[in-house]
């Protein structure tokens, strides 16, 4: 099956190079993409320059995919992943038993996979997900924050015959005048609605960190699909 996917960046990438970047994004080292080549224009602007949204095509077959937002995991696993790659402000002990726990408990090994798909954490989303290990939002207000702002997913090329596949199409430029105040007003948007509609409405039954950790709640608890 053959995708179209865009990368945003500060510069044009025409052959993107395995085992390049940054180990400390969302799900390791990887060419971060995504299937909207207006997402990808948000994401390669910055306040000091334009950006561009760069093309690829890519054919899927006989790929290994792990879609973390597939009926096999639930936010958490997806939560583990971004603890095991990002770095969280680990404030308190509850938070450091969150992280040790989510780790164990909801551990993902995406060792052999070619492809990643799952959300992505802006500024705004990480928050939410520091929000849910210290305490202050269950686990079905973190999976509803996430939802929040029609972030969409990104779609991560992990391994080098994945890399081998990726035939690039040509780029846009993406003008920070017109996209970074979309970026912006996104993020915004974002945090507005966590306020308004999840960080302070606590529904009966929900599921905290601590009685997680404490029940010793798994993957395959009911309550958490």
């Amino acid at each position: 099956m053959e995708k179209t996917i865009y990368h945003g960046s500060v510069s044009v990438i025409e052959k993107p190079i395995f085992g390049y970047g940054n180990p400390r994004n969302d799900y390791g080292l990887g060419f971060y993409c995504t299937e909207s080549s207006d997402m990808a224009k948000e994401w390669g602007v910055s306040r000091n320059r334009d950006g561009y949204s760069n093309c690829y095509s890519i054919d899927t077959s006989g790929l290994s995919i792990l879609d973390l937002n597939s009926r096999n995991y639930n936010v958490l696993h997806w939560l583990s992943v971004l603890l095991e790659n990002r770095t969280f402000e680990i404030s308190n002990a509850l938070a450091l038993d969150a992280k040790d726990y989510l780790l164990s408990a909801f551990h993902v090994d995406y060792s052999d996979c070619d492809i990643m798909v799952g959300y992505r954490a802006d500024d705004s989303y990480f928050s939410f997900a520091q929000d849910f290990i210290n305490g202050a939002i269950s686990v079905r207000q973190l999976g509803s924050a996430m939802k929040l702002g029609n972030l969409g997913t990104q779609f991560v090329i992990k391994s080098e015959r994945a890399f081998d596949r990726l035939v690039f199409k040509g780029f846009e430029v993406a003008s920070r005048r017109d996209w970074l105040e979309r970026k912006e007003n996104r993020d915004r948007e974002a945090r507005r609605l966590y306020f308004d509609q999840e960080r302070n409405r606590r529904q009966k039954g929900d599921l905290y960190i601590g009685q997680i950790i404490d029940e010793e709640i798994g993957p395959e608890d009911v309550r958490l699909r």
